[in-house]
């Protein structure tokens, strides 16, 4: 009697973890509502269009897009336009005056004057420069922004990929949740009805008084189990409802397609340097190469080809005679110039090779972390098909699981009311029925769960979504 009690509390304990603690369970509220059914194809494509760190993923690539075009301006030619004018005294000595920013700059030779008379002064002008050749700097700037432009688009293709599958992992958590507490509710009920039995027996003196304490037991104990269930199935609804409109939980899954029949036939096999993540670090590698490239052509004199005019007007001349009046507003005497100018930066050779190993390590780091990638997706790809392959055999046997719960439960029923076993030995039948259930209630959907890890491992959710896709037009 004591290991057949012991026998029925281990497998009400396991119902209770396969109820509460499944990574399974997942929302169906208490309360009945007014919902509306959505589907998986439904949650994935919300989620897709309008979850913020998507969104905010999808601004940063156009961002760094946007860079490549910055880039690119390096190639126009420079203009800078400048006027001015000013009142103020025309006295000036000669000597040296070391660069500062205080003491304004006064051009033109010393004259007669004194500092209680001021003129107008004006200056006007345009200076046109282009470099007209740089040794490929500006090509390899062009070239930075553009792998840091895909590096984002990668990047952003992954957060894309990591919302959608957990909002699809959401959507099977509140599936597996609904048979969970179907399997629960219907395992209350059938306590309920073998209560009601055992009372009337023990009512009748047929049973001791302890038969109907161990049903009261096993009753409220089959109770707790739906509560539990229920309870997670709030929790998981919770989580779903982050990634459907305004959060809302006003919603019932539709899953009938994915409970009818499995998902036919195998995924099929892709290579891991197909997926995001590999492709971003891919990008990566890219970028600190082109950075690495544009410090090779630093170290290179900077050609320009310069044109200016401008003009000038004073309120005074060389003679120190100021006319008063207007003169000196506008400029009155122009000048133009054309040329070409060579600057070279010797000693930044230094401190460019200091920048080339300082690079030459990030570029190494980078295809590290490139091979790492691959490592990576390669082992989440063989993980999420033995999963698959496992999924696919449990459902095959789920159904003899649960033929045999059946026939056990009823026989031992049977036996019971004929005297031959004891309230323990039923309570153990029907837990081991419910646990059945809860198994075959699930089976089919984690194959299709797993199938989903296969699409997610390997980077692309397109090819499962067309595989429900023509699964549910051909029902």
């Amino acid at each position: 009697m004591r290991s057949l009690l012991s026998n029925f509390l281990l497998l009400s304990s396991t119902l209770i973890q396969a109820v509460a603690y499944s990574p399974a369970a997942s929302a169906q509220g208490v309360e009945t509502t007014t919902t509306r059914k959505i589907t998986l194809e439904e949650v994935i494509d919300f989620a897709r269009k309008n979850y913020p760190a998507i969104q905010a993923a999808k601004a940063g690539q156009r961002a760094a897009e946007s860079q490549v075009g910055v880039a690119r301006t390096a190639y126009l030619p420079r203009t800078d336009l400048l006027w001015q004018t000013n009142r103020a005294t025309a006295n000036n000595i000669y000597g040296l005056l070391l660069p500062q920013s205080v003491i304004s700059t006064i051009s033109g030779p010393v004259i007669a004057s004194d500092p209680s008379r001021s003129a107008w002064s004006s200056g006007g002008g345009l200076l046109l420069s282009w470099q007209p050749f740089d040794f490929g700097a500006r090509r390899a700037k062009v070239n930075v922004a553009l792998e840091g432009g895909e590096v984002a688009k990668q990047a952003a293709t992954v957060t894309e990929l990591e919302i959608t599958a957990s909002a699809a992992s959401a959507f099977f958590d509140l599936a597996a949740a609904q048979q969970l507490v179907k399997v629960a509710q219907t395992n209350v009920e059938r306590n309920e009805s073998f209560n009601k039995a055992v009372h009337v027996l023990v009512d009748n003196t047929l049973r001791p008084g302890a038969d109907a304490s161990q049903a009261d037991a096993q009753l409220a104990l089959a109770r707790n189990q739906l509560i539990q269930a229920q309870t997670q199935a709030s929790i998981r609804r919770s989580a779903l409802a982050e990634y459907l409109p305004g959060g809302s939980k006003d919603v019932e899954i539709d899953v009938s397609s994915m409970l009818a029949s499995l998902p036919p036939g195998e995924p099929a096999s892709t290579l891991p340097t197909s997926h995001p993540l590999v492709l971003e670090e891919d990008a990566r590698v890219h970028q600190q190469e082109a950075q690495k490239h544009l410090l090779d052509r630093s170290y290179v004199p900077n050609f320009s080809t310069l044109a200016s005019v401008s003009g000038r007007g004073a309120g005074t001349d060389v003679s120190g005679h100021f006319p008063g009046g207007t003169a000196g507003l506008a400029p009155d005497t122009l000048n133009w110039a054309v040329g070409f100018q060579v600057t070279f930066s010797a000693f930044d050779f230094f401190g460019i090779q200091e920048q080339k190993k300082t690079q030459a390590a990030n570029v190494q780091a980078e295809q590290a972390r490139y091979k790492q990638s691959l490592d990576d997706v390669s082992t989440a790809i063989a993980q999420a098909r033995a999963t698959l392959t496992g999924a696919r055999q449990i459902v095959m046997n789920t159904p003899v699981e649960l033929s045999a719960a059946q026939a056990s439960e009823q026989q031992q029923q049977a036996r019971y009311r004929s005297g031959l076993a004891t309230v323990v030995d039923v309570a153990a039948s029907e837990g081991v029925l419910a646990q059945a259930q809860a198994d075959d209630a699930i089976a089919r959907l984690s194959v299709w769960r797993a199938q989903l890890g296969v699409a997610a491992a390997q980077g692309d959710l397109q090819p499962f979504l067309q595989t429900m896709q023509s699964h549910t037009e051909g029902r």
